[in-house]
């Protein structure tokens, strides 16, 4: 059952009570933290996405292509539409020759809104590359078209690669393949339902890939990692929790819609998942940054960056502080 994990009080009166669960695991994948249900399945969402690359980097696609590292990034984004985003599709596109034609994911303006702004006064209009799931898309694209996959249908759930992203999510996760959920994504790819535990193992192998038996599974994860660590922009935008987390090259981060959300800590060999059951993105930051305090993050600058970048004050239209928000939750180690 899910617990209260956060409260926003307004003039001091409780207004909001976010529930949800968490999940942390240990070097060896054991449960060592626990909040919440440890057994309904949650949909990845977009929080999948380093996990839905791991083929893509196995396939020597990148390779192929004269694709770099901070191509990589952008494959495991939800980006904002920022210029160092979309110069980086840019030279996806040109590299590969695909077209945004080619996604099956909606035309859309771009999410940071200083971009937005200044495509739509300069005439713009909504384009396939500006959803923020385009670079999955294009990594998967590409993949296909070097391995002579149907491109057209390479979002089916029963394509091949689907089928091999599918399994790589399984053996991160430590799950047999059948135990996964299925649904269809808000981008059109498909999207699979794990327990929180099975999540945070499977971002622990993301920080610790030297943990994975299978070679080349190993090492396409070492690669994905140093993309995200080395382009943090890259796979969320500005302002964003896991950019902003991983600004601080021990962890490794991603969310997906609807309150989900992976990081991993390195150094202390430490998986995590959150589930905000409501939904509300913007908790999550709540959520990791006292998650990182509780267990006695020894990085002090980084919580201090997302105390920072995240303020508890809750602040109306005319910038006046009104209320707050509270974590309300205990981490019992197990």
């Amino acid at each position: 059952m899910s617990e209260r994990l956060i409260e926003e009080t307004r003039n001091g009166w409780l207004e909001c009570e976010h529930l949800g669960s968490i999940c942390g695991v240990d070097g060896s994948g054991r449960i060592v933290y626990a909040v919440g249900d440890m057994e309904r399945p949650r949909f990845l969402r977009s929080a999948g996405k380093p996990l839905q690359a791991i083929p893509v980097v196995k396939s020597g696609a990148l390779e192929h292509y004269g694709l770099h590292a901070r191509d990589l990034a952008i494959m495991l984004a939800s980006h904002r539409g920022e210029p160092v985003h979309m110069d980086t599709l840019a030279h996806i596109m040109h590299s590969t020759g695909i077209e945004q034609q080619e996604l099956i994911c909606q035309a859309s303006y771009p999410l940071h809104d200083q971009s937005k702004e200044e495509w739509i006064r300069h005439g713009g209009y909504k384009e396939k590359r500006f959803h923020n799931c385009s670079g999955k898309h294009l990594g998967v694209l590409a993949w296909c078209q070097h391995a002579g996959y149907d491109k057209a249908r390479y979002a089916d759930a029963e394509h091949p690669a689907q089928q091999e992203i599918a399994a790589c999510i399984a053996e991160m996760s430590m799950t047999r393949p059948e135990e996964l959920g299925t649904g269809v994504d808000g981008c059109g790819f498909p999207v699979l339902a794990l327990p929180l535990p099975a999540i945070a193992r499977a971002y622990l192998h993301i920080a610790c890939p030297e943990k994975l038996a299978d070679a080349s599974m190993r090492q396409a994860v070492e690669r994905i990692r140093e993309a995200m660590i080395s382009y943090p922009l890259f796979v969320g935008g500005t302002g964003r929790l896991d950019s902003v987390l991983m600004e601080d090259d021990n962890i490794t981060a991603k969310g997906g819609f609807k309150g989900i959300f992976g990081f991993s800590l390195r150094k202390e060999q430490l998986g995590f998942a959150v589930k905000i059951d409501d939904g509300n993105d913007e908790e999550c930051a709540y959520v990791v940054t006292e998650i990182l305090q509780q267990i006695g993050y020894r990085r002090n600058e980084t919580i201090k960056r997302l105390k920072e970048t995240f303020p508890i004050d809750i602040h109306n239209d005319q910038g006046v502080a009104v209320g707050s928000r509270r974590p309300v939750f205990r981490l019992e180690r197990g």
